[in-house]
C-alpha cells in the first residue's frame, strides 16, 4: 500500500492551562502581601522601649503598622533614622506618646481600588482566559465558539491522494461499479451532453475490514479530485443544532472545491431509521439526518460533487437515504474469494522479506472468510514473529503460526493443567478430529493441539475448508453439528462422564440446528416456512422478545424440532465413535505425549490403522 504524503506541521502556539493557574497563584500571593504588609525592622517591645526612653521624634499610626523617625542625636550614632513595626492592640500607647512629647498622627488607608482590582477584575480576567482556552480546544483551530458548527472533515488535496485502483485488490466487481464515477469526475461533459445524470450518492456496503474506505480514496485518487473525509459520529455533539450546521458547512466547502468527493464513514451513526429512538422525541441525530437529506436534494449532481458513504449495517439506515436521488447506487464490498485473497496478500507483502518457500496461494487457501484487514494483520504478525526469532526473512512456519494466533488466540505454553484435565482435553479434541476425518463433507483437519490458547480454550482442533463455500446443504449442516458434538461424546465414551469443556461446541451446534428450523426451512414437521427473518433490526423493536411472527405453540414446535435434530445427530455420532474407540484411545495417547499433531501425521496414523484392519481381514 502506498503511503500518503504528509504535510509539514505548522508550528502552533500552545498556551497550557498550567500557565493560567501559576499566574493566578502569583496574583493571590501578591494580593495577600499588599493587604497584609506585616513587615517591620524592629519589634514592638523595642518600639515601646524607645518611647519610654524619649528617643522618638514622631510617628504615624496606621491600622497595621507604626512608622516613625528617631531624634537627631540617636540616628547619628545608630545610623537608623526611621523605623517600622507591626501595630499591637495597646490602649495605653497614646498616653505614653503624649507623656513623652512624641508627635503622632493617624493615616486613613483607602484600599477600595486594591479590593476592586484583586476581588473582581483579576478573577474575572482569569476566568475569561480559562473559558477562552477551553472553548478554543473544543471549537477547533479558530478558537471561536461558532466553530462548533464548522465541519470536522479532513480535506485531502489532489496531490496528496496517492491511492489508485492498483492499491485495491480482491474486490474487482466493486471497482468496476465505481469506474463510472471516476469517468464522470474526469470527463463530466461525456455524460451531460447526452442528458445523462450520474448517481448522486454511492453507498459502500460490506463487512468491517473489506476495504470500503480505501476504495473511496482510490476513486478520488483515480479521478484526481479533492477528497473530504469525515466520520458519521463527528457530526453530532452535545449542543443542539451542531450536527445540522456541520452538514451545511461541509456541503458548502465541497461546492467551492468541486469537482470533489465527500466521504462519510460509518453512515449508520447518523443515518439510522427515524423514530427508532426508544425514548422518543426529536433528538439531535435525527436533526442531523434531516439536514443531510435536505442537502442531498438541494445540490445539482452536474456540479461534480459526489457523495460516498460506507456502512456495515445497511438494514438500520433510514429508507429516505436509499431512495433514488440520494444514495441511489449501492456497491457491495464483499469478502474476497481465493484469488482475491491471493491478490491482497501480494499487496501487503510487498515490503516484507518473504522466504522462498512461502506460497501466497496456499496462505489464501488457508484463510477462507478473511477480509483484507485480517490478511494484513497476518502478514504483520508473521513479520513480528520472524523478527523475534532473529530471522532474516519470514517463512511459512511464521505465517501459519500467525494464522493460528488470529483464529484461536495467543498460545499459552506456561499454563499448567493437571494430568486428569489434560487427558479429558486430549480425548475431547481427538473426538472432534476423528469425526471430521470420517465424514466426507466435513472440513479437513489441519492441526490438533492441547496447548491452551486465548481466554478459555484448553485445546483446539483446527479445520480448514478445501474451497470457498457460499451455501450449504442439509447434510453438510448436520455433519458440522456432528463434528461439534464429537468432543462431548468422546468424553462420555472414555470417562463415562462429561465436563464443561464442550460449552462453546454446544452453543454453536444449537445455533446451527435452530437456524435450520427457523431460517432454512429444513424441518419435516414445520415445513418450508421461515420464522423471524435475520435482517430485522432491534432498533425497531424487533428482537426484544415482545414481537413474534408465530404463536407460542409454534415456538414449542420449534424447540422440539431443534432438539430432535441435535438428538438424531448425537445418536449417529456416538455410534460412529463407539466403533472407533480403540483409535480414539491410541490417538489421544499420542496427543498427550506430543501435545500437537499436524495434518500429515494424523493422516499417517489413520491410514496405518486402516491398513492394519485390512491385513487382519485378509488373514481371517
Amino acid at each position: 500500500m502506498k503511503q500518503q504524503k504528509k504535510e509539514p506541521l505548522k508550528k502552533q502556539f500552545n498556551f497550557p492551562v498550567w500557565y493560567i493557574l501559576i499566574a493566578a497563584f502569583v496574583l493571590m500571593s501578591l494580593s495577600s502581601y499588599l493587604f497584609n504588609p506585616v513587615v517591620g525592622n524592629i519589634s514592638y517591645s523595642e518600639f515601646k522601649e524607645l518611647v519610654r526612653d524619649g528617643r522618638i521624634e514622631s510617628c504615624q499610626v496606621t491600622s497595621s503598622l507604626i512608622k516613625g523617625t528617631l531624634k537627631a542625636e540617636d540616628y547619628r550614632s545608630e545610623k537608623m533614622k526611621t523605623f517600622v513595626t507591626a501595630r499591637v492592640d495597646d490602649p495605653e500607647l497614646v498616653k505614653e506618646l503624649e507623656a513623652q512629647g512624641v508627635k503622632y498622627s493617624g493615616n486613613y488607608e483607602n484600599t477600595w481600588l486594591q479590593q476592586f482590582l484583586f476581588a473582581w477584575i483579576i478573577p474575572i480576567g482569569i476566568f475569561f482566559l480559562i473559558w477562552r482556552f477551553v472553548f478554543k480546544r473544543m471549537g477547533g483551530p479558530t478558537g471561536s465558539i461558532m466553530s462548533f458548527g464548522k465541519s470536522k472533515g479532513k480535506i485531502y488535496a489532489q496531490e496528496d491522494l496517492k491511492f489508485s485502483f492498483d492499491d485495491v485488490a480482491g474486490i474487482d466487481e466493486a471497482k468496476e461499479e465505481l469506474q463510472e464515477v471516476v469517468e464522470f469526475l474526469k470527463t463530466p461533459h461525456k455524460f451531460t451532453n447526452l442528458g445523462g445524470r450520474i448517481p448522486k450518492g454511492v453507498l459502500l456496503v460490506g463487512a468491517p475490514g473489506t476495504g470500503k474506505t480505501l476504495l473511496a480514496k482510490a476513486v478520488a485518487g483515480e479521478a484526481e479530485v479533492p477528497f473530504f473525509s469525515i466520520s458519521g459520529s463527528e457530526f453530532v455533539e452535545m449542543f443542539v443544532g451542531v450536527g445540522a450546521s456541520r452538514v451545511r458547512d461541509m456541503f458548502g466547502q465541497a461546492a467551492q472545491k468541486a469537482p470533489c468527493i465527500i466521504f462519510i464513514d460509518e453512515l449508520d451513526a447518523i443515518g439510522k431509521t427515524r423514530g427508532s429512538n426508544p425514548v422518543g422525541g426529536h433528538d439531535e441525530r435525527e436533526q442531523t439526518l434531516n439536514q443531510l437529506l435536505v442537502e442531498m436534494d438541494g445540490f445539482d449532481t452536474n456540479t461534480g460533487v459526489i457523495i460516498m458513504s460506507a456502512t456495515n449495517r445497511p438494514e438500520t439506515l433510514d429508507p429516505a437515504l436509499l431512495r433514488p436521488g440520494r444514495f441511489d447506487r449501492q456497491v457491495v464490498v464483499d469478502r474476497p474469494d481465493l484469488n482475491g485473497r491471493e491478490a491482497i496478500l501480494v499487496i501487503h507483502s510487498k515490503g516484507v522479506k518473504l522466504d522462498e518457500n512461502v506460497v501466497l496461494k496456499s496462505i489464501a487457501a488457508m484463510t477462507p472468510g478473511f477480509v483484507g484487514a485480517d490478511l494484513a494483520n497476518i502478514i504483520n504478525e508473521a513479520a513480528l514473529l520472524a523478527a523475534r526469532r532473529n530471522k532474516d526473512n519470514v517463512g511459512m512456519s511464521e505465517i501459519e503460526e500467525a494464522i493460528e494466533r488470529v483464529m484461536a488466540g495467543l498460545e499459552k505454553k506456561k499454563r499448567l493443567i493437571n494430568k486428569k484435565e489434560k487427558g479429558i482435553v486430549a480425548h475431547h479434541e481427538c473426538g472432534h478430529a476423528l469425526v471430521a476425518s470420517t465424514l466426507k463433507t466435513a472440513d479437513k483437519v489441519k492441526k490438533i493441539s492441547i496447548i491452551p490458547r486465548g481466554v478459555a480454550a484448553l485445546g483446539y482442533t483446527l479445520q480448514l475448508p478445501t474451497e470457498d463455500r457460499y451455501m450449504m446443504t442439509r447434510e453438510e449442516l448436520t455433519d458440522r453439528i456432528s463434528v461439534l458434538l464429537g468432543g462431548r461424546i468422546a468424553e462420555e465414551i472414555i470417562f463415562d462422564e462429561v465436563s464443561t469443556g464442550a460449552q462453546n461446541d454446544l452453543e454453536k451446534a444449537s445455533d446451527i440446528a435452530r437456524r435450520m428450523v427457523k431460517y432454512y426451512g429444513m424441518s419435516d414437521k414445520l415445513g418450508i416456512v421461515t420464522f423471524e427473518p435475520e435482517n430485522k433490526s432491534p432498533f425497531m423493536g424487533w428482537g426484544m422478545g415482545s414481537n413474534k411472527d408465530y404463536s407460542e405453540e409454534t415456538a414449542r414446535d420449534i424447540d422440539i424440532e431443534v432438539k430432535k435434530i441435535i438428538d438424531d445427530v448425537y445418536a449417529k455420532t456416538r455410534e460412529m465413535l463407539e466403533k472407533q474407540k480403540p483409535m480414539l484411545i491410541k490417538l489421544s495417547k499420542i496427543l498427550m505425549e506430543k501435545e500437537v499433531i499436524e495434518e500429515k501425521e494424523l493422516k499417517k496414523i489413520l491410514n496405518d490403522e486402516i491398513e492394519e484392519k485390512t491385513d487382519a481381514t485378509r488373514v481371517n
